[in-house]
């Protein structure tokens, strides 16, 4: 009877180890707020699904280091047969990024765990496709100049410049390789065709100088915003570019 058991465990485990990574074009999300394509280059996109990864992984920063890894626990993301940079895998997501190569238009993109792959899956790419970061409750991920958190206890301020956080912003210049971590600031390069919005108004130019690469983080963009005199409370904000627009969230300001 033990025998047939452990037979069972070792047949069991065979077959699970034999299930292909299983997704869908449509279980492949930003990464910032899980809201559908289409995405742009270098966007950080999470793709949910089944037989991932046996185990779980992810990127940590380590001193000196200047690419994202292509690799992590035997799984990689191939996109257009490139490989992707990787900054988590589990059995049930992975967290990916676009590399700044590609250009508009389809990709296809497929995981490969243990040289086990799965179903190539076509996604569209465009020039710029913003996606804020949120938090649990509905929020932007925002912080004030000195890096701390926007919050209900903490919230921004008239006239004061607070850092907005997003991903999809497109290329900039200059643009960095798939996977590097930048070390300065680069501005996108789409920046006359941006707009930030608060509760629909549009805020002039002049409040937000900068829209680029956040130093030190592939993948993540920042806009530097100004909060305007009259700002009202708990605004929506909504950042679009060259026609594409992000989902509106609150920013937490008083």
């Amino acid at each position: 009877m033990r025998q047939c058991l452990v037979l069972a465990v070792l047949v069991g485990s065979e077959a699970a180890q034999a299930q292909p990574p299983s997704y869908t074009a449509a279980s492949i999300v930003n990464a910032s707020d899980y809201s559908a394509g289409p995405f742009a280059p270098n966007s950080v996109l999470s793709i949910f699904g089944s037989n991932l990864s046996w185990v779980t992984a992810m990127y940590i920063p380590q001193s000196g280091q200047a690419t994202l890894p292509v690799q992590l626990a035997n799984v990689r993301v191939g996109v257009d047969l490139w490989p992707a940079p990787l900054l988590y895998v589990s059995p049930t997501q992975i967290n990916f990024l676009i590399p700044s190569t590609e250009v508009s238009g389809t990709a296809v993109v497929s995981v490969v765990r243990e040289g086990v792959t799965g179903p190539p899956v076509t996604i569209t790419l465009v020039s710029s496709a913003p996606a804020l970061f949120s938090t649990a409750t509905g929020f932007a991920i925002a912080t004030h100049l000195d890096g701390s958190l926007l919050s209900d206890a903490h919230p921004g301020r008239a006239g004061e410049f607070v850092v907005v956080y997003s991903t999809g912003l497109g290329s900039t210049s200059p643009n960095p390789p798939p996977g590097v971590i930048p070390t300065t600031a680069a501005t996108i390069d789409l920046f006359s065709d941006l707009s930030v919005s608060l509760n629909g108004t549009p805020l002039p130019s002049v409040l937000v100088p900068y829209a680029g690469v956040t130093p030190g983080y592939a993948g993540l963009y920042q806009l530097n915003v100004k909060l305007p005199p009259q700002v009202p409370v708990d605004p929506a904000i909504q950042v679009s570019v060259g026609g594409q627009g992000s989902a509106s969230l609150k920013l937490a300001v008083q």
